[in-house]
């Protein structure tokens, strides 16, 4: 990985995305059995409503982490229906870019890809440390 990460800035998106699915990759080798993550919170679950559907135990974001990971290695897949609704109102929203000229419009998404990216590969990292603190492997 070290030789990858030189030959790009560190600000590259493709050094981004490769941080980001080294991360999935050693979480699915350091977590071997996924289903002891059911049913432990989130620390996203711990600030949200208890109503709230988008709550989530460890073991539904460590799914998504792996889809997410599959996306970006392999291309773009239909969104289910729930997140199609959130995401049309997400474009509904950035409508006021459509009269920005292309280079700004790139900008922005790049610059929200980086932040997005980066803050999965955390969650990757948290989650993987939090699987090692169940499993009794943890410092």
């Amino acid at each position: 990985m070290q030789l990858a990460e030189v030959r790009f800035n560190k600000n590259s998106l493709l050094l981004t995305l490769r941080r980001y699915s080294a991360a999935v990759s050693n979480m699915e080798q350091t977590i071997l059995l996924p289903s002891l993550l059911r049913d432990v919170p989130s620390d996203e679950v711990l600030a949200c409503d208890v109503a709230e559907n988008s709550c989530t135990d460890l073991y539904a974001n460590y799914l998504m982490l792996k889809a997410i990971r599959n996306t970006v290695e392999s291309g773009l897949v239909p969104l289910d229906e729930r997140k199609t609704r959130n995401s049309s109102t997400l474009i509904k929203n950035l409508e006021s870019f459509s009269d920005a000229d292309p280079e700004t419009i790139f900008r922005f998404h790049l610059r929200g890809l980086f932040s997005v990216m980066t803050d999965l590969t955390e969650k990757t990292q948290g989650l993987t440390e939090k699987y090692m603190d169940i499993v009794g492997a943890g410092n």
